[in-house]
């Protein structure tokens, strides 16, 4: 009789050298007018426009910016959802739309958890879609319920878990997928300030673990610099870079430990001068 071999459990894949630039991109989107006099003529709306940006491989960076200034389109164009009307993106120097959407796991603001499958299943879902067996899948997920936090949650159904408890199955999730580059779009703006903060702590604390290339969309200045190595800051539409802010700060950190920290304070400032710009 033949043995059954069982798979191990397995880590997401070790991060490569997967840097992301963005050279001279625009971006414009087709926008049919509302019937108004009549008219209903398309127009063109600039999001982004001649925008330029390196992330260096491994470098978690943080972008800040107004709503509508085109934070999104940048991770979609990153993810290989959308191309650039000019200039290029790149993801460890490889400009094919395919090339940059297998090398990137995209995590929008909803979790999106399905409510028919319970915990495991969900963040073992990305496996399941490169055509690992459910079975082995939800193995290979098991491992990391413990380490962030979620042991005893496993069975979980989504509608027993808390906002910030699915936060975090989203985010094992996406870490499943193997990719290189994480792109994380305001994943905590939904959830209360208390509840934020502490996830905070615990996503830089999941980065410190599993690093990974990442950027991070935000509104909240402060989130930026407790989380990133860099910040970006965005001008209105059309979103353009209008600053770049080292945070020369040890990783992980603590936001109530940083709030009287001079460095910490001086950036901040200096974010927020340059989103009033």
């Amino acid at each position: 009789m033949e043995a059954k071999l069982e798979v191990p459990a397995q880590e997401p894949l070790s991060l490569k050298a997967a840097g992301v630039t963005f050279s001279d991109v625009t971006r414009r989107f087709d926008v049919r007018a509302r019937r108004r006099r009549g008219a209903d003529a398309p127009a063109k709306v600039v999001a982004i426009e001649s925008l330029d940006l390196d992330v260096r491989a491994g470098e978690i960076l943080a972008v800040v910016g107004p709503s509508g200034c085109g934070k999104s389109t940048l991770l979609e164009l990153a993810a290989g959802l959308q191309d650039p009307d000019a200039g290029s993106v790149a993801v460890a120097g490889e400009q094919h739309t395919a090339t940059r959407r297998e090398a990137c796991a995209y995590m929008p603001q909803r979790d999106l958890l399905l409510p028919w499958r319970d915990a495991a299943g969900n963040a073992a879902l990305a496996l399941e879609c490169q055509g690992v067996r459910p079975a082995q899948a939800r193995r290979r997920a098991l491992p990391l319920f413990e380490r962030f936090g979620l042991d005893r949650f496993e069975r979980a159904q989504p509608a027993e878990l808390s906002g910030g408890m699915r936060q975090r199955v989203a985010f094992m999730r996406t870490l499943l997928s193997g990719r290189d580059v994480l792109l994380l779009d305001e994943p905590f703006a939904a959830l209360d300030s208390l509840t934020r903060g502490s996830m905070q702590e615990w996503l830089a604390g999941a980065l410190a673990q599993e690093p990974r290339t990442t950027i991070l969309v935000t509104h909240d200045v402060e989130e930026a610099l407790v989380l990133a190595d860099r910040v970006a800051v965005m001008s209105q539409r059309p979103g353009r870079i209008v600053a770049e802010l080292e945070v020369a700060l040890e990783r992980p950190r603590v936001r109530r430990e940083l709030v009287d920290d001079p460095v910490f304070t001086g950036l901040a400032r200096r974010a927020l001068e340059a989103l009033e710009a």
